[in-house]
């Protein structure tokens, strides 16, 4: 696992990350703006701790860019603006948490090893799959970034391909899943379903595969480009 670590005090810096490296962290340690925006951006990160203070601008900028963006890696914003009006600004600008300084190494350690359960504990609930998200927990899907508009079956239909990616399930196993919910489903139910679905997916319905004899299959479609 690696955090981004955006500060500028070398003393506080170097603290931090000796801290993190204890307990098994990678560390990337930048002490301006426009390159941590940039790492943030391209980088695969568990972790974004962002000063605000920094010597060419605001840490809020950084979590502005990646949210605009889409990504969803935790930020804890750590800072000497001890105001309301900062934290609420902070947490409503897209952070996952804020501490002022000073602070004890220990609570650093304990919010960030917070973060990280958390968010691993919400990615278990999310699959991806190349253009198409899948959220377990709030039941709702998105393509290319856009939400589904899924009756409760097409739903399920999705759910439970997309939990037996990349295997193959047959039609009596997609009847027995879907059984499950509703009742007296058949195998022309199924095939209904999925021509439903796959028309909702538009352009990107070949997603879910037919394999002759066998069943039904969900693949990332950008996995032969």
């Amino acid at each position: 696992m690696r955090v981004l670590l955006v500060e500028d005090d070398a003393g506080l810096a170097a603290a931090m990350t000796e801290a993190l490296e204890a307990q098994n962290f990678g560390v990337d340690r930048i002490a301006r703006l426009d390159p941590a925006i940039i790492s943030a951006r391209s980088g695969d990160y568990s972790l974004l701790v962002v000063d605000l203070g920094l010597p060419d601008g605001n840490g809020l900028d950084l979590v502005r860019a990646v949210r605009g963006r889409r990504i969803g890696t935790p930020v804890l914003i750590v800072t000497a603006r001890d105001g309301l009006a900062d934290r609420v600004r902070g947490l409503d600008e897209g952070a996952d948490d804020y501490l002022v300084k000073p602070f004890d190494l220990a609570e650093f350690m304990a919010r960030v090893r917070a973060l990280v359960r958390r968010d691993n504990a919400l990615r278990a609930a999310r699959l991806s799959m190349g253009v198409l998200e899948i959220d377990l927990q709030r039941q709702d899907a998105r393509l290319r970034g856009e939400p589904l508009d899924l009756t409760p079956s097409e739903w399920r239909l999705l759910r439970t391909l997309a939990m037996a990616a990349p295997g193959i399930l047959s039609k009596d196993a997609l009847v027995a899943a879907m059984g499950t919910w509703e009742r007296e489903i058949t195998g022309n139910a199924i095939e209904i379903y999925v021509s439903r679905l796959r028309a909702k997916l538009g352009e990107d319905g070949r997603m879910i595969r037919t394999v002759r004899g066998l069943g039904y299959r969900l693949e990332d479609d950008d996995a032969d480009a």
